[in-house]
């Protein structure tokens, strides 16, 4: 600690402060600027990559969904139909658990108009129709393989296939045009995403070239300034000093006895 108080610390200018700051800024600027590109990637890994990806197995799993209801139209037996359609829920529960999924991220609308939030809900509304014409479709299953008579049965059966491809059928394909359209969106959304992330890379570089070349030009010509006006104020002139004159002291006097 006394060698630190012993070693004077020079007090900054204020031309050394302003650049200071400068650098402070650009710098401050400079990690603003990657952090929300950083930020921007991850939402589009997490909510679009993933999403999109998300959204395409939701179509495989509908169209698995409605494959399993079709075997279940030909099972032979109660057995098989009981073991065919034991799946349907849990084809179900995840089907809707991707749509809520993606539904609980951040949801945007493009700069041409679409809207997540609007393609999300056609989506929801579209599964509920076809969930619900499925449904009708496995109770009607579920009454032939409980019907007593054989009449009765080839009854429902025919009832249960109409039902399927005159109701169910249309439903699928309404469902396929709202993930299309989602899928859509989601792609219109992440553009603009990528494209204002260019925009803030190519505006947070040339900010930081001309900010750099400023602060390099402003360092050079305040130094060339100090540099000449430092001899003005160290040299002083001649006729400022005080002569200096010759002092000679008195020779002591003789004292009695001295032989000189």
């Amino acid at each position: 600690m006394g060698l630190l108080n012993r070693m004077p610390i020079p007090k900054p200018t204020g031309t050394q402060v302003f650049i200071s700051l400068l650098i402070a800024g650009l710098g401050w600027y400079s990690g603003q600027a990657l952090s929300q590109i950083d930020q921007d990637l991850r939402i589009m890994y997490t909510e679009y990559t993933l999403g999109a990806a998300d959204l395409a197995h939701i179509s495989a799993d509908v169209m698995r969904y409605r494959n399993t209801l079709i075997r279940a139209l030909q099972a032979d037996s109660k057995k098989e139909y009981e073991r065919i359609t034991e799946s349907l829920p849990a084809q179900r529960a995840r089907i809707q658990h991707a749509v809520d999924r993606y539904a609980a991220a951040g949801l945007r609308v493009s700069r041409s108009g679409r809207s997540e939030p609007e393609d999300i809900e056609a989506v929801r509304r579209s599964l509920d129709q076809y969930f619900s014409v499925a449904s009708t479709t496995e109770q009607l299953l579920t009454q032939e393989w409980n019907a007593t008579s054989v009449t009765e049965r080839d009854k429902l059966r025919r009832k249960a296939e109409e039902h399927a491809s005159d109701n169910a059928g249309p439903k699928m394909i309404q469902v396929s045009l709202a993930l299309d359209r989602l899928l859509d969106t989601v792609a219109d959304v992440a553009k603009d995403m990528r494209d204002e992330g260019t925009k803030t890379i190519q505006f947070s570089s040339l900010l930081l070239l001309g900010g750099s070349f400023f602060i390099a030009f402003l360092n050079l010509f305040l130094g060339k300034r100090r540099s000449r006006q430092e001899p003005e104020t160290n040299d002083e002139p001649a006729s400022d000093q005080a002569p200096q004159t010759a002092y000679a002291a008195p020779s002591p006097a003789p004292m009695p006895g001295d032989v000189r």
